[in-house]
């Protein structure tokens, strides 16, 4: 009740705005802005991403430090002009979002309010969100219990993204689904019968994975047959306990580190449209924006209109998910691709593995590991995996797959061989074609290509880059940090647990 009562106490006392259109936030955000050659607008914020290190989930009651918090931004906030924006999360089964932030800071309200739907109207939100830039510190107070989030000292537009989300993650699961950090996409393809298999994707991935290049891309299919890809989700889906999965945003907040026209086609043309809106990106004079700069962050940022990206359409839901992928960066022995069982895919859900990178808060090289590769949970993590194996176990169909993006063989005999966006493509279209043959890998209990059209699996052998005792090394040295990893969650199903 604690902030539930501050929230009315702020909107009782605070001047607010109420729901001004996007053609106002657009005027009031000019003063933040500078405008592309395209005719967008890009916004450079202080804070460059997202503050997890400052991020307090409160499940029980708050500490008496989270109270004063509290008081004190209901009495900085007295008189203060607060934009309050109205958005609906999802078409389906939705959750009505509340935002209330500092006048001063259109820009977040503008972004924040495109990547969602319209409101209905005399609809209570489910969620509301307080944020305000210009508190001397970053603090960000997430109440599980009214679902109310306070974002203090930031105004990067992805914290009051993921305040959102993160609760709509926890309802989920509160309600017996789960909340997936993953993006989704349907593929129509012709299997060996020569007939249509319609097949439901879910893409996990750390930042700098390669998630969105794979979730957005149209893995070359042939329309002439009527196969095609229907891009339905870039971060965040509902999973229900029937593995469908409810979307949750209409448009899309993407990375523009390096983006460019020939591996990422679709994202290109979303972002050089007008009608997209930058993040922390560098604007040349001449208004054109270098996405490979690196002066601001890695982490420079679009927002993209879904009817600019080719392969969508209006619909943000997968009614059945078939095929899971977790995308991993590892740059010596892991294959482009192993088969999992249920239990593996649990596990490796669970590890959520990659390695440290520009973008990440981890050195580049080195083993970084999220839970579900999803920062956003509340609650147990232990439970987290064991309703996720739970979703595996009841639903037989569901098929879970590990896919390397980064190399094999570094620091090996050669120079190793680099896993490229085309083979992690047409490996996953095959895939949805059932035209994959798999063999056992000695080493570990998952399966590994034995042949795949348009692949050279020969290449990805790690007897091809190491001795046998440089492999044998790797092996237990990996096996030894995962089995080390999932020790740690003592109240995991012990099969999953001790399964690597």
């Amino acid at each position: 009740m604690i902030f539930t009562k501050a929230l009315k106490q702020i909107m009782d006392n605070a001047e607010l705005v109420v729901n001004p259109s996007f053609d106002e936030l657009r005027k009031m955000s000019m003063k933040e802005a500078t405008e592309t050659k395209f005719g967008s607008l890009a916004y450079t914020t202080r804070i460059k991403g997202r503050s997890a290190k400052h991020t307090e989930i409160i499940e029980d009651e708050p500490t008496e430090e989270q109270k004063k918090i509290l008081q004190d931004v209901c009495e900085h906030l007295k008189s203060k002009k607060l934009i309050q924006l109205d958005r609906k999360m999802g078409r389906n089964k939705p959750f009505f979002c509340r935002a209330l932030v500092s006048a001063e800071y259109p820009h977040i309200p503008y972004m924040w309010g495109k990547m969602l739907f319209d409101y209905e109207h005399g609809k209570k939100p489910d969620f509301n969100t307080v944020q305000i830039p210009d508190w001397p510190e970053i603090q960000i107070l997430a109440d599980a219990k009214s679902n109310i989030t306070i974002v203090l000292g930031s105004d990067y537009t992805g914290e009051m993204k993921k305040a959102n989300l993160r609760m709509a993650m926890y309802r989920t699961k509160q309600a017996g689904g789960l909340g997936l950090h993953a993006g989704s996409k349907l593929m129509r393809v012709i299997n060996g019968d020569g007939k249509i298999r319609k097949k439901g994707i879910l893409l996990f991935g750390l930042s700098a994975t390669g998630k969105t290049t794979l979730t957005c891309h149209h893995h070359w299919l042939n329309s002439a047959k009527r196969e095609e890809v229907v891009i339905r989700q870039d971060d965040v889906v509902l999973m229900q306990k029937d593995s469908s999965c409810l979307g949750t945003e209409d448009n899309f907040y993407v990375k523009t580190d390096g983006l460019e026209p020939e591996d990422q086609p679709l994202l290109y043309k979303a972002v050089t449209s007008k009608e997209a809106l930058f993040e922390n990106v560098l604007v040349l004079p001449d208004g054109k924006i270098d996405f490979s700069d690196k002066s601001i962050t890695t982490n420079g940022r679009a927002v993209v209109m879904r009817k600019e990206i080719g392969f969508t359409n209006t619909s943000i839901d997968l009614s059945k998910t078939d095929i899971i992928f977790f995308i991993t960066r590892r740059n010596t022995i892991v294959p482009p691709v192993a088969k999992l069982d249920k239990v593996m895919g649990a596990a490796f859900f669970m590890l959520g593995e990659s390695v440290g990178s520009a973008a990440s808060d981890v050195d580049p090289g080195k083993s970084r590991r999220v839970v579900g590769t999803n920062p956003f949970i509340i609650g147990s993590l232990d439970e987290e995996g064991n309703r996720f194996y739970d979703l595996l176990k009841d639903n037989p169909h569901l098929e879970c797959y590990l896919l390397n993006t980064g190399k094999i063989g570094d620091g090996g005999d050669g120079p190793g061989e680099k896993i490229t966006v085309h083979d992690s493509t047409v490996i996953m279209r095959e895939i949805a074609r059932g035209s994959v043959q798999w063999k056992k890998d000695p080493d570990w209990d998952y399966q590994v290509l034995d042949n795949c059209p348009e692949v050279d699996v020969s290449k990805f052998h790690p007897d091809k880059h190491y001795s046998k005792e440089e492999y044998s090394r790797l092996t237990e040295a990996l096996r030894k940090e995962r089995q080390e990893w999932l020790s740690q969650f003592k109240k995991l199903y012990p099969k999953i647990r001790k399964s690597i």
